[in-house]
């Protein structure tokens, strides 16, 4: 999209000289307002700890890997703009991969640093060390103080462990070129270890640039203001640095993010579809009379006609009748959301899109092409499909035989080609194999519909499939994506075995919906309580809305979480039909 930004690095400099070393990263302890660090103090922190890693033995190449172990927080982008710097390769570790996942990345990635942010996440790597799982790890960077037994601990096994400040040095940067490799995403399979995604320093400006030329008219508006404040998705972080912009990071606890978003009172909310769930079925239950209720729904269409007639505005008698305390609950400034990584509902898009008096877009894709394919054309705000393929790739649907899908009937597995699609996984020929074709096609693995407007819909999915013991095609996340809209279900996994002819489902229940969602319905007692109540467990899967579902309960049995404040409940289901296709999984 610039001429002078076409690496990460050039993306960040070009924010940095147009900010005039404006505030760049914020950040929030409790009861406290944001701090914040300027575009100048960044560049210079994270300069410095590039330099700091090329002392400690690294090489400046795209060859060289660094492992950064955090939540979401300043010194991560300082991180990996360090590597940025002197043309190192990202590879984030995250735990939610599994117990096995962190000592396989850092061994395929033959990683010897890595950069944590609390001294529990080192004390998992040092495990690993102490077991010989990880024997090439040599140093540990942490973000927080630590005490000096956790240094002692580590030179017991040959790791350094130092403080990020104590690493930061002074020398000469090394710009990467957009050919080289930018970050290294390790995604989770359905089967076997994870896969690292290599991405080019091209393939993410690439992809931003297309998300940009989409939004050009509303995005550059928005970024215009002085006050630029914004909750970080990895994919849409470029965008706000590439015009000097804010991003400030919640205080790592989720269930303080609605007084963090108070606080930060942000322009641009990237966010999950099932946090838009949550706001949509907290807006409805406080709606607890029909009265109520209907007055809302009678507002939001009202709203809603607006909207499909081109108006997007927060500042109608509607707004300030009913949905001025919504839209205060995210800060009261956001003028774009944008959503993707799971489906969304039509009906929870539709009518936040009337509340919230904002821009809210919808894509779609994923890691091996730079996050985003597709993405909601500005102006068109209906619901039901994932918008337009982006400028800078060429989307392709191809046959599903097993499947009946066929691109003659405009249907078919998702395939994409452009400079935003991914170069292979890291170290793994035959699953890179699997994923690009030799016309350099990623095959998706989803089922997509081209609708009569150009836009793409996403139907089905190719690689979840499998068959039970007799012989029924069975797609789990289509089951997974009916069931998590009950109000009281904040989980939800479906497993099968080929040679049962029976489905598993792991429900986790919300534990601040789910005990004012029973009382209603007679149920009294404690989380816990409920969770051990056979009959008020079994009442989330039966009122999974919009959806008539028979099922024969065949065993019920209580799992204790691994985090002594969860409860699972795991069912085993018999045959269910859901409404949808009228279909039987």
């Amino acid at each position: 999209y610039y001429d002078d930004a076409r690496t990460m690095y050039e993306v960040f400099r070009r924010g940095f000289n147009i900010s005039e070393n404006g505030p760049c990263l914020g950040f929030r302890k409790p009861n406290q307002p944001y701090q914040w660090l300027s575009y100048k103090e960044v560049a210079e922190r994270a300069e410095a700890l590039g330099s700091g890693l090329l002392q400690k033995g690294c090489k400046s190449s795209p060859n060289q890997f660094i492992g950064v172990f955090a939540q979401n927080r300043p010194e991560w982008i300082i991180s990996e703009l360090a590597c940025y710097t002197y043309s190192m390769v990202v590879v984030p570790l995250y735990d939610t991969l599994g117990p096995g996942s962190i000592r396989y990345i850092i061994n395929t990635a033959d990683i010897s640093i890595v950069v944590c942010d609390k001294p529990e996440k080192a004390r998992v790597l040092l495990e690993h060390v102490e077991r010989k799982q990880t024997s090439g790890l040599k140093s540990i960077i942490l973000m927080d103080p630590f005490e000096k037994d956790l240094k002692e601990r580590g030179q017991r096994c040959g790791v350094q462990i130092q403080a990020m400040l104590e690493v930061e040095v002074r020398f000469f940067s090394s710009p990467p070129h957009p050919e080289d490799l930018s970050i290294v995403c390790f995604t989770s399979g359905t089967t076997g270890n994870p896969k690292g995604a290599m991405l080019t320093h091209g393939n993410v400006v690439a992809d931003f640039s297309g998300f940009l030329k989409v939004t050009e008219v509303n995005t550059l508006f928005i970024l215009k203001p002085d006050r630029i404040n914004f909750f970080p998705f990895p994919s849409l972080q470029s965008v706000v640095y590439c015009h000097g912009g804010r991003i400030g990071f919640f205080q790592g606890d989720i269930r303080l993010l609605s007084d963090d978003m108070k606080a930060l009172r942000p322009t641009i909310f990237p966010v999950v579809p099932r946090l838009l769930n949550r706001m949509y079925d907290k807006i409805f239950s406080q709606a607890d009379t029909p009265v109520k209720r209907w007055l809302l729904e009678f507002a939001a269409n009202r709203k809603k006609a607006e909207v499909q007639s081109g108006i997007v505005r927060n500042d109608s008698v509607w707004d300030i009748l009913f949905f001025n305390k919504i839209q205060a609950s995210l800060g009261g400034c956001v003028r774009m959301i944008v959503t993707g990584a799971a489906p969304a509902s039509p009906t929870v898009l539709g009518f936040l899109r009337a509340a919230l008096g904002c821009q809210v877009y919808e894509g779609y894709g994923q890691t091996e092409c730079t996050a985003g394919c597709t993405f909601t054309t500005p102006g068109d705000w209906t619901s039901g499909h994932v918008g337009a393929p982006l400028p800078c790739n060429f989307i392709k649907l191809v046959d599903v035989e097993e499947l009946n899908y066929f691109s003659s009937k405009g249907e078919g597995e998702i395939c994409v080609k452009g400079p935003n699609v991914f170069k292979g996984y890291l170290k793994d020929k035959e699953r890179t194999a699997e994923a690009l074709d030799k016309d350099g096609w990623l095959h998706t693995g989803d089922i997509g519909k081209w609708l009569s407007n150009g836009t793409l819909k996403i139907i089905d999915r190719k690689k979840h499939i499998f068959k039970l013991a007799q012989g029924e095609y069975i797609a789990p996340e289509k089951i997974e994506n009916i069931y998590i809209r009950s109000e009281p279900v904040s989980q939800i996994y479906v497993h099968g075995d080929s040679l049962q002819a029976f489905l598993v489902g792991i429900v986790v229940p919300d534990a601040e919906v789910m005990p004012g969602w029973a009382k209603k319905r007679g149920f009294h007692g404690t989380f816990t309580d409920l969770c051990s109540n056979e009959v008020c467990a079994l009442l989330p899967m039966l009122s999974s809305p919009n959806t008539q579902v028979q099922c024969s309960f065949s065993k019920i049995m209580q799992v204790k979480g691994t985090d002594e404040n969860s409860s699972w409940i795991r069912i085993s289901l018999g045959t269910i039909k859901n409404s949808v296709g009228g279909s039987y999984c």
